[in-house]
């Protein structure tokens, strides 16, 4: 990758972020939602990228970390009756503790090994979501009401179920969190992350301690996705266990690995390719999932980095 200049590359991620604002005034009601949605579930992709892209550890657990920030909203909602904020940064500070705590236990193997640790403890976290279904509503999850979804500023109040107002938010907390990741990635700290998954045994005799550094990779990674997760349940008002199990560990990966790993706007581009591709073949028959998959099986084959990745790789050196 060729460095840009930080004007050029950040009047881009600007300009996309300027460019989604604008959506909000031309889109449908239907894509106006989906687009809300697409949003909240990139920053989930966007938090798996950081780790799997930049540091190269390949997690099949994150939807534990998601569900974490899901769950730390919705039940204090919920049971606690708290705001909107406070829930939400409940649900983030949930999912950055229980990432400090796997990362400490998980960084103790490495390549296979690791990704089967974060399966089982994701597994794990899902059962007992399951186990304590008095609390968590267990398959059935639970719905929070209206009246618990709206946001109190001064005189005024902001209903998240309202369509325009849940679009804006959402695309509130996606452009805070591209800014933040375009911040990491562009800083000392993300050379440090990018040097480690080249060869984190030179970057050791460099004299960096490529631990510490791998466990505030895990900690920032599982504080975005379940900054994700918070949104998502204060954002659509529903909490529920299928967002815990293995295919929500899956999807961000495939988001990533579609738009392309190690690109700050690929997880969108992989999000929004892969939401749109299922949802308008869906439409023309019941075996959508077959299209799908010749779909990505050609997108494989003509874009093996990902869309941004391969763009990057053959045209615009530059991209982030």
């Amino acid at each position: 990758m060729r460095d840009a200049s930080p004007a050029k590359t950040y009047a881009l991620h600007i300009g996309v972020i300027a460019l989604l604002f604008a959506l909000n005034f031309v889109l449908p009601d239907y894509h106006q939602g989906l687009f809300a949605r697409i949003m909240a579930l990139a920053v989930f992709a966007m938090g798996y990228n950081l780790l799997f892209g930049y540091v190269g550890l390949l997690s099949l657990g994150h939807a534990m970390f998601f569900s974490a920030g899901l769950y730390g909203a919705g039940l204090t909602v919920h049971h606690l009756g708290w705001g909107v904020p406070e829930a939400f940064i409940a649900g983030v500070a949930c999912g950055a503790l229980l990432a400090l705590v796997i990362g400490l236990l998980a960084l103790r193997t490495t390549g296979v090994a690791f990704l089967i640790v974060t399966m089982m403890f994701a597994q794990v976290f899902y059962l007992l979501i399951l186990y304590f279904a008095a609390w968590t509503g267990g398959d059935q999850g639970l719905v929070i009401q209206q009246a618990a979804r709206v946001v109190s500023i001064g005189g005024a109040s902001l209903d998240l179920t309202n369509p325009t107002v849940r679009y804006m938010s959402a695309l509130a907390m996606f452009a805070i969190v591209l800014l933040i990741t375009l911040a990491i990635v562009r800083s000392r700290f993300g050379r440090v992350l990018v040097a480690i998954r080249e060869n984190e045994e030179r970057t050791k005799m460099l004299g960096y301690d490529t631990g510490a550094n791998k466990l505030a990779a895990v900690v920032a990674s599982g504080a975005i996705c379940a900054a994700s997760g918070a949104a998502y349940a204060l954002l659509f008002g529903y909490v529920g266990s299928s967002f815990a199990g293995v295919q929500y560990s899956i999807l961000p990966l495939l988001w990533v690995l579609l738009g392309g790993a190690a690109t700050t706007l690929g997880p969108l581009v992989g999000t929004l390719f892969m939401y749109y591709v299922t949802d308008i073949t869906s439409g023309f028959t019941s075996a959508y999932l077959l299209i799908v998959g010749v779909a990505l099986i050609l997108l494989v084959l003509f874009f093996p980095k990902g869309i941004l990745g391969s763009i990057r790789q053959r045209w615009l050196g530059w991209l982030p």
